[in-house]
This record gives structure tokens, C-alpha cells and sequence, in this order.
């Protein structure tokens, strides 16, 4: 298998570094071959523009996504762009390794979102959830944050976790058409002792080992819904 961990923390000595190394020393050890975007490190630019495009189709109005559209088919992306969209590509998994900053993702990551999920190739048109451009792969999502296990869920202080990482599991890997496993979560984190930590270590290890047991998330499928996407009716 391949795998492409996108990694979004900007201390290199962080816990959520830490995950990053441990998910690339197990999945070699298992023989996967592994390639990491260390966004900060790269200091990757996050900012959607006009710059992203070294020829454009409307120099006049900037419509990002029909943009890209163009870019991908006159090969006038930036480089930087196309080195990671290359990666994506070449990727079976995709794993997105961050902290949660105010109920979401950094600002870094979610410019790797804006600027490489190109419309025309991960999406465009009605190719989206199981039809979209990058149907057959997988993503994984690994969270650090502060907050404790029990302030999460129906009825706790801040809500399911799932609702807070909707945009990205369902808005974002699930509707360019990747298979969305359940994440990986690390509570508490800047709180915790060293022991901690190497517990939750071990348990991602075990997680990494055993990928192939887990069940992606379900999320619409176009065959539930007509040509103009009204959810077809269903027995009973």
C-alpha cells in the first residue's frame, strides 16, 4: 500500500508529531511504502489565489475551481500544487494528522485542502461521494486535542466529535470519493502524562496494524438520489 501522511502541527516536537512518526515507522514496517507533507517544515503556502495559476482562462475574474479546472488541463499549475496533488494521486491512503484548533482544522492544513483538491480531477460535476475522483482509496483522520473524552458526545459539553469534524470527514475526504475510516482520536493531550502518551501510541500502532479490519463511515451514494439528486423514495 501506498501512504501519504499530510502532517499540520507547528512544533516538530509535539505529540501529534510523535503520531506522525509512529504511523510512518509502523506502516514501513509492514512493508507500506510511506511519503510525508510536513506542511509547516515545507512552509507550505495556504492561500488560494490567482498565483496558483500560470496561465488563466479568465484573466479578469478569478473562479478558482473553474481555474483549476483549466490548469489541469493545460499542465499551468503552480508547482507546489502539482507535487502534492501528485502525491494524492500516487497515494491509497491519505492520512490527515493535525490538532483540533476551535472545533477544526489549522489554517495550514485546510489551505492543502483549498489549494490540491483540484476541481477536474478530485472532483467536478456529479463526480462526488462514491463517484468521485478519488474513489478506491482510503483516509484516515488523526486528531490531538485538549478537551477530555467525556466532554464529547450526544448530550456532553461540546457535542459528538463527529459533528465538529463533519466538514472535513463528510464535506471534504468523503465527497471526493475517498473510503473515510473512522478517526483516530488522542484526548487531553497537552495534559496528560508521559504515560500516557505512550499509551495512546501503542493503541495507534495496533490501529496502523490492523487498517484492513476497519469499516469505513457510510455516506450517500448517488444511486439513492435522482438526476436532479432528490433522495429516491425507499420501501416502507
Amino acid at each position: 500500500m501506498k501512504v501519504l501522511i499530510v502532517h499540520a502541527h507547528p512544533e516538530p516536537k509535539s505529540f501529534t508529531a510523535a503520531l506522525r512518526d509512529q504511523a510512518v515507522q509502523t506502516l514501513q514496517a509492514q512493508g507500506h511504502e510511506v511519503q510525508v507533507s510536513d506542511l509547516y517544515a515545507m512552509n507550505w503556502n495556504p492561500i488560494a489565489s490567482a498565483d496558483d495559476f500560470s496561465t488563466r482562462e479568465n484573466p479578469d475574474y478569478l473562479v478558482y475551481a473553474l481555474e483549476q479546472r483549466l490548469g489541469v488541463k493545460s499542465q499551468s499549475l503552480a508547482a507546489d500544487i502539482q507535487q502534492e496533488l501528485d502525491k494524492l494521486l500516487w497515494a491509497d491512503l491519505l492520512i490527515l494528522n493535525f490538532p483540533i484548533y476551535w472545533f477544526s482544522a489549522p489554517a495550514m492544513l485546510k489551505g492543502w485542502i483549498d489549494r490540491v483538491l483540484v476541481s477536474g480531477i478530485c472532483y467536478g460535476g456529479k463526480r462526488f461521494y462514491d463517484q468521485g475522483g478519488l474513489a478506491g482509496k482510503k483516509a484516515l483522520v488523526t486528531v490531538t486535542l485538549g478537551g477530555r473524552e467525556h466532554m464529547f458526545g450526544e448530550g456532553a459539553i461540546h457535542g459528538p466529535l463527529e459533528d465538529m469534524l463533519r466538514p472535513i470527514l463528510r464535506g471534504t475526504l468523503a465527497y471526493v470519493g475517498l473510503d473515510v475510516l473512522p478517526p483516530f482520536v488522542a484526548w487531553h493531550v497537552p495534559y496528560i502524562s508521559a504515560e500516557a502518551r505512550e499509551e495512546f501510541l501503542e493503541q495507534y500502532r495496533e490501529r496502523l496494524e490492523n487498517l484492513e479490519q476497519d469499516r469505513p463511515i457510510d455516506f450517500p451514494r448517488l444511486s439513492q438520489f435522482d438526476e436532479k439528486l432528490y433522495p429516491l423514495a425507499t420501501n416502507g
